[in-house]
């Protein structure tokens, strides 16, 4: 597989400051990783304005399209727009095999209902989920559902705890997918009747592909003792805003401790490499990339409002996922569980 050129399809027109920043991505992620090639969907003529000369025009292909997604449509006007939109033709391009996987950093509602539109589910899933990875203490734990799905029933939080551990064990081969669900408490008597019963089922699941470590609360989210965190979308999404929002927040904090006055200025001198290493653990350009898995392809969603270099960690995030071969995992763990 790592011999293997893989092909990833490129909505080059969502997101803020596209499509600039999906360039120069694709020429980033480029330097780092050959075997890659990119179709890029979008308005060629603005498109060409931005592919530097130093980009192999080997590893791409522009297909052309002036239609695409606007980031304040609903998912139903997303869908009336047409199927000519980069957005649509970058998800259609996956569905009849001419890429292997396919990100956008456009509008999220729309990614998921025009993927669900072009792309089957994964026999016995009932739903989609969006899935992330944030850092921990020891490392790096993927964490879902983040807003795919408000209410979801014991089934569906099992099938997103395969699907995680799934991922995990795509990006990770090495470690062991060790699953909780989030909860407002580690006793198995907290929380409300769907998370208690997915527990006690969860619990005598045997032979799977993960190590169930039962409830987790949201003060522990990244002691880095779980590295598959499983909510319903509702809750996850609270939590991840939660955590984006108290990292943005230190990270402020601290920069005004360091240059208020002159002794802060020296101790941020003196403390320069630790506080480069701690910005670096809390950059969310590092972690850029939602996956969402359920479908027979993968598609990943790039942050809108991130940079090229967050893009292109998210093409290496797709990258791994090819590479880790993440959708036959997926059905291998699920019809053995069926």
């Amino acid at each position: 597989m790592d011999d293997k050129i893989i092909t990833i399809a490129v909505d080059a027109m969502g997101g803020d400051g596209s499509p600039k920043k999906i360039i120069d991505g694709i020429n980033d992620h480029y330097t780092k990783s050959k075997n890659v090639k990119y179709l890029i969907f979008g308005d060629k003529e603005i498109i060409n304005n931005h592919i530097p000369k130093t980009l192999n025009k080997n590893c791409y292909e522009i297909i052309n399209t002036k239609n695409k997604v606007e980031g304040k449509d609903t998912p139903l006007e997303a869908a009336k727009r047409g199927k000519d939109t980069s957005m649509w033709l970058s998800i259609e391009s996956v569905k009849v095999k001419k890429a292997d996987i396919v990100i956008s950093a456009g509008n999220t509602g729309a990614l998921l209902v025009i993927s669900k539109l072009n792309l089957k589910m994964i026999e016995n899933i009932d739903k989609p989920a969006l899935s992330a990875l944030w850092p921990n203490k020891i490392g790096m734990s993927v964490v879902l559902d983040l807003g795919a799905n408000i209410e979801c029933n014991e089934k569906n939080l099992i099938d997103f705890s395969i699907m995680g551990a799934s991922i995990f064990k795509s990006l990770y081969p090495r470690d062991i997918a060790k699953v909780a669900l989030l909860n407002i408490g580690s006793e198995e008597i907290k929380g409300n009747e769907i998370l208690k019963n997915t527990y006690q089922k969860m619990s005598q699941i045997k032979n799977s592909n993960f190590d169930f470590k039962g409830f987790i609360e949201g003060n522990e989210l990244m002691n880095g003792k779980v590295n598959v965190i499983v909510s319903d979308g509702f809750t996850g999404n609270v939590a991840l805003k939660t955590a984006e929002g108290t990292a943005n927040f230190i990270t402020n904090e601290l920069k005004n401790v360091f240059k208020n006055n002159l002794l802060g200025k020296l101790s941020g001198l003196i403390n320069y490499f630790n506080l480069k290493n701690f910005k670096k653990r809390l950059d969310p350009r590092l972690y850029n990339g939602a996956i969402f898995i359920g479908l027979d392809s993968p598609v990943v969603k790039s942050h809108g409002a991130t940079d090229y270099i967050g893009f292109s960690n998210s093409l290496s995030v797709c990258e791994k996922i090819v590479k880790g071969d993440l959708i036959n995992k997926i059905k291998e763990n699920i019809y053995r569980e069926n």
